[in-house]
């Protein structure tokens, strides 16, 4: 159902608009987290290994359709809360052919580098061949995942976050049953992991798709839109391409902290695969929520109402804080038992490097949380400058302080460079904000009000 997330107490739309997409990320990373356990838990520790280190490449390919993701969804909200529903219609059909072109482009050049950007990121002799089969599986399947993006983008954009948690819960769990049948039943060692992925991945795009379309051609407009529109097209560029640089340099930052982690051996890397994996279930969970932020300040610029956009903040820092709580403490007291789900006979040195990490991260959530809300009003503004330099602020101290700190540290020091990155990060999003919130956003209205005319 399409939700106007411009009228209502703010607090109580956004609880009710991002509730459920915070338990549609709890199942998007049952799928990543899925593999790395039937990997870990029915093949072997290099297994787990090889979905961990294919995973930083994988990051490339998602950074890519989260900013199609976002771009559509940040022009289709806007144009939503207009009421400007042919327009809104032209900007689907463009990301959706858009997406197509650049689909095309991002498989065949994935296949032809799989080996050199494993190389690249130094992945060790034995694990090589299971990293790049799993690798190459994932990209044959990156047009669902693409397209899967936009379709929860779109549903987003319509104040719908209700639909993509029901496909997402049933994908998710089917996939984790398909993982199992195809490892332990049919013995397809880490081959199956990816297949399983897939096809649930698959048939749940195409699930989306569908839906996402009946719902537009429910939605009456005056005349025929357009199928492809080249203004269109770069308003949803100016979003999508500062949102893709952004995941794309997180990615590339990521790559090389894991090329640093590579150095220290096998076990350390099953052990920050397996931690990480928790560690990205709360950052993915606080950056849907940030996407969610986004959603509802461009409805409320698309509408004129401006106002609303300084009680969203303050609700949605309430409903990030109460989610940060639980998961702090849980991976404080029970993260050795959580990293055996994805440990089997695990050596000392995996649950000692995956122990410390959880607990020296878990700390910062209610930190990085703040950032990531500040930034959902700036792109959810259109504001893609700023919330550039304060990601990029994050991301440089955080690759050149675990190059430096492990040189120092160990190790334990690249753990370390994710709280200094946080909090820096933290204070350039919330003094941007602030500074925009003196001007009550006047840039972005005008901007939408352009964009209407």
């Amino acid at each position: 159902m399409n939700k106007d997330l411009t009228v209502g107490k703010p607090e109580s739309v956004l609880w009710r608009f991002c509730l459920p997409l915070f338990g549609s990320v709890i199942f998007q990373q049952l799928y990543n987290i899925a593999d790395s356990l039937v990997a870990g838990k029915f093949i072997n520790e290099s297994a787990l290994a090889a979905v961990g280190n294919s995973y930083e490449i994988t990051l490339i390919f998602i950074a890519f359709a989260f900013g199609c993701n976002m771009g559509c969804s940040v022009i289709v909200s806007r144009l939503f809360g207009a009421k400007e529903y042919r327009n809104m219609k032209t900007a689907v059909s463009t990301t959706f052919i858009f997406t197509a072109i650049l689909l095309a482009v991002m498989v065949i050049a994935g296949l032809l580098t799989s080996r050199e950007l494993l190389a690249l990121i130094h992945t060790p002799d034995d694990i090589m061949d299971a990293s790049l089969l799993y690798l190459n599986i994932y990209i044959y399947g990156l047009p669902f995942m693409f397209f899967y993006n936009i379709a929860t983008g779109i549903f987003s954009a319509l104040g719908d976050s209700r639909t993509p948690f029901i496909f997402l819960a049933i994908s998710s769990v089917s996939n984790i049953f398909v993982d199992i049948l195809f490892v332990k039943s049919f013995q397809m060692g880490i081959a199956g992991v990816a297949w399983a992925t897939f096809l649930c991945q698959g048939v749940s795009a195409v699930l989306a798709v569908a839906v996402v379309i009946r719902r537009l051609i429910g939605i009456k407009t005056e005349g025929r839109f357009r199928f492809f529109d080249g203004s269109i097209l770069k308003q949803i560029l100016v979003v999508a391409i500062p949102s893709t640089l952004q995941q794309s340099f997180i990615s590339i930052g990521n790559i090389i902290i894991q090329s640093v982690i590579n150095d220290f051996g096998t076990s350390v890397i099953a052990g920050y695969s397996a931690a990480v994996k928790l560690n990205n279930l709360v950052i993915t969970s606080l950056t849907t929520l940030g996407n969610g932020i986004s959603n509802y300040t461009a409805q409320n610029i698309g509408a004129g109402k401006i106002d609303r956009i300084r009680s969203g903040f303050k609700a949605s820092l309430k409903l990030v804080w109460l989610l940060c709580i639980p998961f702090a403490l849980l991976y404080f007291t029970c993260g050795r038992w959580l990293l055996l789900l994805f440990l089997d006979n695990p050596t000392a040195t995996a649950i000692k490097t995956g122990i410390i990490f959880l607990c020296i991260l878990a700390p910062f959530y209610f930190v990085v949380s703040v950032k990531l809300m500040a930034d959902g009003i700036l792109r959810g503004a259109g504001i893609m400058n700023k919330f550039m330099i304060s990601t990029f602020t994050d991301l440089i101290l955080r690759v050149v302080l675990s190059i430096i700190f492990s040189k120092m540290f160990g190790s334990v020091g690249i753990w370390c460079s994710w709280p200094v990155g946080w909090c820096c990060g933290t204070a350039v999003s919330v003094l941007f904000y602030r500074g925009e919130q003196k001007q009550n956003f006047k840039n972005a209205f005008s901007y939408s009000y352009e964009y209407r005319r």
